[in-house]
C-alpha cells in the first residue's frame, strides 16, 4: 500500500509518502513547508488570519502531491496549534472543503506516544532509561521510556513558537532573557524534575526538528563532515552540543541566518529550542546525547502498519 502521512505542525507542515510492505515502510516522497500556524495568535488560542491562509495553501501542494504519486492511504493530524485553537475546528473543516483531507487532531498524550514509536523506529533504545525531547512551535514533548514501552510521559505548551511570542527576547538575546526564561522554565517543567528524580534517564534523545539543527551545525561548522540524511541516529558529544549552543545564543538573527547547517525556517526560534535543551542539561546529569531524525510521522506510521488505533 502507498500510504501518506502529514504532520501540521504548529511551525512546519510535513509530508511523508511510503510504500508499505509487511511491517516495513520505504519512503517515496517527504516534503516540509514552514507555515508558522502560531504567528501573532499562538498564546491568544487563535490561528490568525495570514497563518490560517498559509496553512490552507500548505495542505493544497500536499494534496496535489497525493495524486502526484498515486497515494491510496492518507493519514494526516494536528497538533499544539490547531488543538488550542479557538478556530481549530474551522481550520480542519477549511482544510476538508479545500482539500478533501481529513485531519485528526490530537491530545498532547496521544503525540508523546506517537513520538515516542518514532523515536523507537529510529534509534536503539536500552533497558535503562532515556528521557525522549520533542521540541514543537506550541508543544515540547517530555517522554521517559526504555526499549519495552514509556514509563512517563507529558506535554507542556512550552513550543518553540509560543515561548518566542511570549518573551520576545532583544536582538541578541540578553542575559537577563535568558535568566528571565530559565525561571519561567524551572517553574512549569516542576513535574518533569521529579520525574527524572524517579526514573533517572542518563541520556538525551533529541527528536527530529530543531535538533537535526544541531546535529547540521555539528557537523558542517566543527567536523566539517556533510549531514548524512540517511542516517536516523546520531551521537552527539556534550562540548559539541554546547559550543553551538553558545553561539547560537550570542548571535543576531541576522548572524543566524548566515549560519552554515541551520535551516531559513528554524532561524527565529532557534534560540529559545538551544535554551530548552540547556535548561535539561543544567538541571539533569544526563551522561550521554543522541539525536533521532524521526519523529511523530513515523510513529504514525509505527501504529498503522501494526494496526494499533490512532
Amino acid at each position: 500500500m502507498r500510504a501518506a502521512v502529514i504532520d501540521c505542525g504548529t511551525n512546519t507542515f510535513n509530508l511523508l509518502i511510503v510504500d508499505i510492505n509487511g511491517t516495513q515502510f520505504n519512503q517515496v516522497f517527504s516534503l516540509k513547508i514552514p507555515v508558522k500556524l502560531g504567528e501573532n495568535g499562538i498564546n491568544s488560542g487563535i490561528i490568525a488570519e495570514k497563518p490560517f491562509i498559509r496553512g490552507i495553501e500548505a495542505m493544497k501542494v500536499f494534496s496535489e502531491k497525493l495524486r502526484d504519486n498515486n497515494v491510496q492511504k492518507v493519514f494526516a493530524f494536528a497538533t499544539s496549534a490547531v488543538r488550542d485553537a479557538k478556530n481549530g475546528i474551522l481550520f480542519k473543516d477549511e482544510i476538508f472543503k479545500e482539500t478533501g483531507i481529513e485531519i485528526k487532531i490530537i491530545d498532547g498524550n496521544k503525540e508523546a506516544d506517537l513520538i515516542y514509536n518514532g523515536n523507537k523506529l529510529a534509534v536503539s533504545l536500552k533497558q535503562t532509561p532515556s528521557l525522549i525531547m520533542d521540541i514543537g512551535g506550541g508543544s515540547t514533548e517530555f517522554i521517559i521510556g526504555n526499549k519495552n514501552g514509556i514509563l512517563w510521559k507529558h506535554s507542556y505548551r512550552l513550543g518553540a513558537a509560543r515561548l518566542l511570542e511570549k518573551f520576545n527576547p532583544s536582538n541578541p538575546i540578553t542575559i537577563n532573557e535568558i535568566n528571565t526564561i530559565n525561571d519561567y522554565l524551572t517553574k512549569e517543567l516542576h513535574d518533569l524534575i521529579f520525574a527524572v528524580n524517579e526514573y533517572k534517564p542518563d541520556e538525551l534523545i533529541g527528536s527530529s526538528g530543531a535538533f537535526d539543527s544541531v546535529v547540521e551545525m555539528i557537523q558542517v561548522n566543527i567536523k566539517h563532515l556533510p549531514f548524512l540524511n540517511n542516517t536516523t541516529e546520531f551521537p552527539v558529544l556534550l562540548p559539541d552540543y554546547l559550543h553551538i549552543s553558545e553561539i547560537i545564543n550570542k548571535s543576531t538573527i541576522e548572524e543566524r541566518r548566515a549560519m552554515k547547517g541551520l535551516v531559513e525556517m528554524r532561524v527565529d526560534m532557534m534560540v529559545i529550542s538551544c535554551l530548552l535543551i540547556d535548561f535539561i542539561f543544567k538541571n539533569f546529569n544526563l551522561k550521554n546525547f543522541r539525536v533521532s531524525t524521526y519523529s511523530l510521522k513515523e510513529g504514525a506510521l509505527f501504529e498503522i502498519i501494526h494496526n494499533n488505533s490512532i
